[in-house]
């Protein structure tokens, strides 16, 4: 489990993470969300002890990880640019990975170097952006350690290759119980895939949640009354997220389960009664509306 206790760190004038607290649960995917310059990388970089926090203190499995050399054996960090050495190939950074990692899986990343297309000789400063975040990718997958941090996983990949690093990654999770923390600026990329998502704005988590627990109690209905009054009936002591009228057809994103908002609106006469599912979109927007952002300003592109 990783740990951040009331992180703060900036750099000059400026705050990039602003007393920040997040827990993270292993077996689990948790998605990092928020726009350039909400403070994503800078939180990756104190979690994997590359920046000291100025405040507050991170833990990984009960231990600190700054200056951890131990602790540090059990992560892998995908920066948003991967480094790679200069004139190095696919085989020089798989030798450098597997003398750090003594669980580095050699075949296992050769194999999947072969199933990408990616010339193990090649010079890696020949590479594309997408073909440079592959070969990271599948360093890291192949690390196997128990937790990988990804920053803009995904940035530079086509719709194929992301969906195939998604596989990769479950896979991982259930065959060595791996960890993946995904920051990304683009939800949409995350919503298939996380079970918790926290989402950073000005260096502060706005939310943090899981992900089935969002989605089990927020309903998004559409009715129609036969007795206009009866709207105040039914709302009466129901916390109402948002509401929308066309017409005589009222959509309503309430708070609860989907069994209390039937039982709500059964106590009135409807024309017209639907509970719909909501889209990880639809939730995060009703969430950050009722605490006064307007998450589509932030991190719908």
């Amino acid at each position: 489990m990783i740990e951040v206790k009331n992180v703060t760190k900036a750099f000059e004038d400026i705050k990039a993470v602003d007393d920040v607290s997040v827990t993270i649960k292993e077996g689990n995917v948790f998605g990092l969300i928020g726009t350039n310059g909400a403070g994503k990388s800078t939180m990756l970089r104190m979690i994997t002890g590359v920046y000291r926090p100025d405040e507050g203190q991170i833990l990984i499995d009960d231990q600190p990880v700054f200056d951890n050399v131990e602790t540090k054996k059990k992560f892998f960090f995908i920066a948003d640019e991967p480094y790679f050495f200069a004139n190095a190939n696919s085989t020089d950074m798989e030798k450098y990975y597997a003398g750090i990692y003594d669980t580095f899986h050699s075949e296992e990343f050769y194999h999947y170097l072969e199933n990408f297309g990616l010339d193990k000789k090649r010079k890696i400063s020949t590479f594309s952006k997408g073909m440079k975040k592959q070969l990271a990718l599948l360093l890291g997958l192949c690390a196997g350690v128990k937790y990988l941090f990804c920053d803009e996983t995904f940035d530079g990949l086509d719709p194929v290759m992301r969906q195939t690093v998604k596989s990769l990654m479950a896979k991982k999770m259930d065959e060595e119980g791996l960890t993946p923390i995904i920051a990304s600026h683009n939800l949409r990329e995350l919503e298939d895939i996380c079970d918790h998502v926290g989402l950073l704005h000005k260096g502060g988590v706005l939310l943090s949640k899981d992900l089935e627990d969002m989605k089990c109690n927020i309903q998004k209905v559409q009715c129609v009354f036969k007795n206009p009054s009866d709207k105040e009936v039914v709302l009466n002591d129901v916390e109402v997220m948002k509401e929308d009228v066309r017409g005589s057809l009222h959509t309503f994103t309430i708070r609860g389960t989907k069994e209390l908002a039937e039982a709500k609106f059964a106590r009135v006469e409807t024309v017209f009664f639907e509970t719909l599912p909501l889209s990880l979109e639809e939730i995060f927007i009703s969430e950050t509306e009722v605490v006064g952002y307007d998450i589509k300003k932030l991190i719908f592109d």
